[in-house]
Formats: structure tokens, C-alpha cells, sequence
């Protein structure tokens, strides 16, 4: 994987084998932070990345000037290796061991911006976006990004508001 822009632009970081993920591909990446770049000021927001594996969004987001970027995931050597490459890079992230769902459940935290990736085999993807805006979890305009495949559809979602393709990733778009 590979930061795209920022501070650590085109730095590659390599994952360990033993951590079972799917990073988000470069070319939905890169669509997604263009979406991000004229939504927000990236240097004063408050960012989310649930299931972040091997923090591939993470990473990008504290790149671009992100102060603050929490990092979630049950995997704990998933954890180990944000924690560890975050220090080495001195970027902003807090990775955090837990559920993505208890973590939605207890959290007192208000983002800008919440990212997840869940596997896209997960049967309750949906609650996602319910936990999301049932907790008050979004600022103001704050906007929820969750990465699925094709035969996923969470149109029907409260507060979805589009779906955007970029080959196999799917982008599904919430906000109040």
C-alpha cells in the first residue's frame, strides 16, 4: 500500500502477511479523498477509520494534515502494526483495539468524518450507518463513508444519500 499524498506522499508501507485484510485500492482511494478534499479542511477535522486493518486510510488521512485520527479495529496485531508505523512516522493516529459496533455503542466522540470498511461479507453492515446517527456520532455536515461490495445496497439507510463505483469498490455516502 501507498500513501497518495501529504506529508508522506508516495511513501510505501508494507503490510505484515499475517494481518487478513483487503486495503481500499489506490484508485478508490484517491476518488474518495478528491470528494473529501472540496468537502472539508482536512487540517481541522476530527476522523474516524473503522475496521482500519492495516490503516491504509488512516495513514492518508493524517498525510493530509488530519489532527487527530482514530483507528479501530479487534485485530489486535492489526493494532500493533498502526500503533507501530504511526510512531514511526510521528502521525496523529490513536489506534484502539476494540469491536467497530461497541465501539459505536460507547463512545462519547463526535467526528467530521467517519470511514469504514467492514469485510464485505459482513450480515449486519447496515447497522453501521444506524449506530452512526442513532449515537449522534457526525458534527454538523460531518459525512459517513462506508466501503462495500457490489451486492451490498444501503440505499434504504436512513440518511444515505449516494452510492459512487470505482471498479469492484463501492463507496456508500451518508449524511444529516
Amino acid at each position: 500500500m501507498r500513501i497518495i499524498s501529504g506529508k508522506y506522499r508516495s511513501k510505501r508501507i508494507k503490510a505484515p502477511e499475517k494481518i487478513k485484510v483487503r486495503p481500499t485500492t489506490d484508485f478508490a482511494k484517491e476518488a474518495l479523498f478528491n470528494i473529501l478534499m472540496h468537502r472539508f479542511d482536512l487540517e481541522t477535522i476530527g476522523a474516524l477509520d473503522l475496521f482500519t486493518g492495516t490503516g491504509n486510510i488512516a495513514y492518508e488521512l493524517a498525510s493530509r494534515g488530519v489532527p487527530e485520527v482514530y483507528a479501530v479495529d479487534i485485530a489486535g496485531n492489526a493494532i500493533q502494526f498502526v500503533r507501530k508505523t504511526a510512531m514511526e512516522m510521528g502521525l496523529p493516529i490513536r489506534p484502539l483495539k476494540s469491536d467497530a459496533f461497541r465501539y459505536l455503542k460507547k463512545t462519547g466522540q463526535v467526528f467530521d468524518f467517519i470511514f469504514a470498511d467492514p469485510p464485505y461479507d459482513l450480515e449486519n453492515i447496515s447497522e453501521i450507518s444506524n449506530l452512526v446517527f442513532e449515537n449522534n456520532l457526525l458534527k454538523e455536515n460531518g459525512l459517513l463513508v462506508v466501503e462495500h461490495g457490489h451486492r451490498t445496497d444501503l440505499s434504504r439507510n436512513a440518511y444515505f444519500q449516494e452510492v459512487r463505483s470505482y471498479g469492484k469498490v463501492h463507496f456508500s455516502f451518508f449524511s444529516v
